[in-house]
């Protein structure tokens, strides 16, 4: 479809909270969907890294976020619930400001309810890499980004003053498959 500005770190559109998409709207959501894509391939191709990116990112108020590790994943109106107790701390990146990393702890495991684009609901158990990423896309459709959760006032770095180990994606999504 097209390629998408993506919203950046100041613009008040990303604290915006994001409305759910109703069944009938079905077909109305799908070319959001694919601006998503096609939006994230281009960043990923500019920039080497991206997984998700949430429909606020580019202007559009709609509980959607879009995946790809293996393959595409659309999430409409995704739900986390039953976090962990025990907690990942990680740098993250964020496609709304690419060159700024945020360390924050989140729960290490939490369960993920969403539904596809054929309106089917799929419930995921996400542990680390997965947990960390869903959970941060989320927040975009609540209008949380990470900068509101770093562990503190140092928990701030550039992307190009951090060693390279630290910036590799954590684990291997082993578990890709569960989501189709």
């Amino acid at each position: 479809m097209a390629i998408r500005e993506i919203l950046l770190l100041g613009n008040p559109e990303l604290n915006r909270v994001s409305a759910p998409v109703r069944a009938e709207e079905r077909d109305a959501v799908r070319p959001i969907i694919r601006d998503l894509f096609d939006t994230m391939a281009q960043f990923q191709a500019r920039h080497g890294w991206g997984r998700a990116i949430a429909a606020p990112q580019i202007g559009e108020h709609r509980r959607i976020v879009c995946m790809y590790v293996d393959h595409e994943v659309a999430m409409i109106n995704p739900v986390l619930s039953h976090p962990s107790e025990d907690r990942i701390t990680v740098w993250e990146d964020c496609m709304s400001f690419p060159d700024l990393l945020v360390k924050l702890s989140n729960p290490r495991r939490c369960r993920l309810t969403y539904r596809d684009e054929d309106w089917q609901e799929h419930v995921v158990e996400l542990e680390d890499d997965f947990a960390e990423l869903l959970q941060h896309e989320v927040d975009h459709l609540d209008g949380i980004l990470a900068v509101q959760r770093a562990i503190d006032e140092f928990s701030f770095a550039l992307r190009q003053t951090m060693p390279e180990k630290d910036l590799t994606l954590r684990g291997s999504y082993r578990d890709v498959t569960e989501f189709k």
